[in-house]
């Protein structure tokens, strides 16, 4: 727990979006001042006026916290303005160079899968999803990537949320079928979009994780099937995976 005395008024704000960023489990404002110590009332007051900003809402009957839209994009824009930003993009681009098809940062939204960052094929035939493209949880490999790393009960709730809309003939609108795919992406750590969102696009995600192994986003190649196979886009798991190493680096170090 931190001093109150030594804790400046203008960050004590920030300091409760980091500790609800920390954690994985929505929190009650006292789970919060547990880890910071402030007054009672004060962690109240701030949390309140969180919460009226639209940084955090409420869930559990109303009696824990978690951050909302406007906070994850607040941090995503911090992460993609940052300098990070550009050896990211490096990195992003000798992935692209190694496999030669479009290569995608992803992040999780309200709204589906957002592309925050992205390499371009230069091949002329290509599927363009441009950045600030929101794509399905069920049928895309980064949405599969983000929700295989869920804990098993909040996988299971999250899928059963969702609208299992069918886009393609392979499009898993089971919710059996679909817990089962993403308890073996858990297994595997990677994710494959056999033509499940785009008809003739194959695509394949494997998470970018902190230094305590939670989910920050995917990383991800698709292209057409005219050139990729499941088995080809597999055989080149192992440059993502490698990547997405380096990307925590990046990222955390």
């Amino acid at each position: 727990m931190l001093s109150r005395q030594r804790i400046p008024t203008n960050l004590r704000t920030l300091l409760i979006l980091e500790v609800l960023g920390q954690s994985d489990q929505p929190m009650s404002a006292t789970e919060v001042n547990q880890k910071i110590g402030l007054p009672k009332q004060t962690i109240h007051r701030l949390c309140a006026k969180l919460e009226q900003e639209g940084f955090l809402s409420r869930v559990a009957n109303g009696k824990k916290l978690r951050p909302t839209r406007r906070a994850r994009l607040m941090a995503s824009g911090i992460l993609h303005s940052s300098s990070d930003h550009i050896a990211r993009h490096q990195v992003m681009q000798r992935i692209a160079e190694d496999v030669r098809e479009t290569v995608n940062f992803v992040i999780p939204d309200s709204g589906g899968m957002i592309y925050l960052d992205r390499i371009e094929t230069d091949w002329p035939f290509r599927i363009q999803l441009p950045v600030g493209t929101h794509v399905p949880f069920h049928c895309t490999a980064s949405g599969k990537t983000f929700m295989a790393s869920l804990s098993p009960k909040a996988r299971q709730a999250m899928v059963r949320s969702l609208r299992l809309q069918k886009l393609t003939d392979n499009t898993l609108t089971s919710t059996d079928a679909l817990l089962t795919e993403l308890m073996q992406v858990a297994s595997q750590g990677y994710a494959i979009d056999h033509e499940e969102f785009v008809v003739g696009m194959i695509a394949i995600a494997v998470p970018i994780t902190d230094y305590q192994g939670r989910y920050v986003a995917s990383l991800a190649f698709h292209g057409p099937s005219q050139r990729l196979t499941i088995e080809s886009v597999t055989a080149r798991k192992e440059l993502l995976l490698k990547a997405a190493r380096t990307m925590q680096d990046v990222l955390f170090y």
